[in-house]
């Protein structure tokens, strides 16, 4: 009871960051909604239509910014728990969602299906299966080879792995349309949820919503995998059936999430670290808090990325550089969150 106080106060700044991430997302743009006007778009969905509501500003609030808002949410939060279940399974601080080489996997399928010409649903299913594959390979090479560490040898595979398909994505690129396919590809690659609309959300909100439940389904064990393996094992935890789980929920929404938004860096790998300084290591908490704040974090980003200049600014490029310095930041400073 006392450490579940003693987290409200961390929840609260979480909670805070998400609704003001959405309140800047909904009313701040091109197109800017008074507080009152969104109050009342949201108060029309209940108690009826409003003379007083311009359709304009329904429009934007619905069609345009809703959708995108709800992507933001979901693509933070999802980076924001594998990110976490990555590096407490790993017991690395410098873990990131892409480690197992699922990112890259998936900016493969996607630059493919942008080369093919196909369509935004098919590129999105290419780019989830590319990404599944990709870990796929990775577990594969990974649990064959004997070590007395596993864990490194998996992420070693991860990184290798990584990088034949980085090689991939840059051979497709250079075999692309200069003019039509190219800039598509890069613009992708970079992180962006420009054109993301209410048929983008079904393919995201699946995958994440049942790779986030396993996650916090597995929390309590996942405490445990925090240990060394021989104690963990000596706890009666399964951990090779238990590793592949995680490995498998944690790359579902990481892949859902690249497939939708593209490749943006730094949030699965700042927000554990800040949801830790404030709720603290247990995963059950841990958990609800990376996915709160992940979401609020991206929003922000979002309404930046729209917002600072008049032309939009990909989102990789931001995360990367508000994330940098964070980072280092959270290094220097709450290192003691890992004790």
């Amino acid at each position: 009871m006392n450490n579940a106080r003693s987290a409200l106060p961390g929840f609260a700044v979480a909670i805070a960051v998400l609704i003001a991430g959405l309140l800047l997302a909904l009313t701040v743009g091109r197109y800017p909604v008074s507080l009152g006007d969104l109050i009342g778009v949201l108060l029309s969905k209940v108690g009826g239509p409003r003379g007083d509501i311009s359709p304009a500003v329904e429009s934007v609030i619905w069609q345009v910014r809703g959708p995108r808002v709800m992507a933001a949410m979901l693509v933070g939060a999802a980076l924001a728990v594998a990110g976490t279940a990555f590096q407490g399974l790993f017991r690395n601080p410098l873990v990131s969602p892409d480690i197992l080489g699922a990112s890259s996997g998936a900016a493969l399928g996607a630059v493919v299906g942008i080369y093919l010409s196909l369509g935004v649903f098919a590129i999105q299913a290419i780019a989830f299966v590319g990404g599944l594959i990709a870990v796929g390979i990775v577990y594969m090479i990974g649990t064959s080879v004997r070590s007395r560490d596993p864990i490194l040898v998996l992420v070693l595979t991860g990184v290798v792995v990584g990088s034949l398909f980085g090689a991939g994505v840059g051979l497709v690129k250079y075999l692309a349309d200069p003019y039509n396919q190219l800039p598509a590809m890069t613009f992708w690659l970079l992180g962006s949820l420009s054109a993301t609309g209410v048929h983008d959300l079904l393919p995201l909100v699946g995958p994440v919503a049942a790779g986030t439940a396993v996650l916090i389904a597995l929390r309590w064990r996942m405490n445990v995998m925090s240990l060394p393996e021989e104690e963990a094992r000596a706890l009666g935890v399964a951990t090779g059936p238990l590793r592949i789980a995680i490995v498998a929920a944690a790359t579902l929404v990481t892949s859902a999430s690249v497939a939708t938004a593209g490749i943006i860096g730094w949030v699965g790998l700042v927000v554990p670290h800040l949801a830790r300084s404030l709720v603290g290591p247990d995963f059950a908490r841990l958990l609800p808090a990376a996915a709160i704040l992940g979401g609020g974090y991206l929003l922000l980003i979002d309404t930046l990325a729209r917002t600072l200049a008049q032309v939009e600014i990909p989102l990789g490029i931001l995360t990367a550089v508000i994330g940098t310095p964070f980072f280092i930041w959270l290094l220097a400073s709450v290192q003691k969150t890992w004790s």
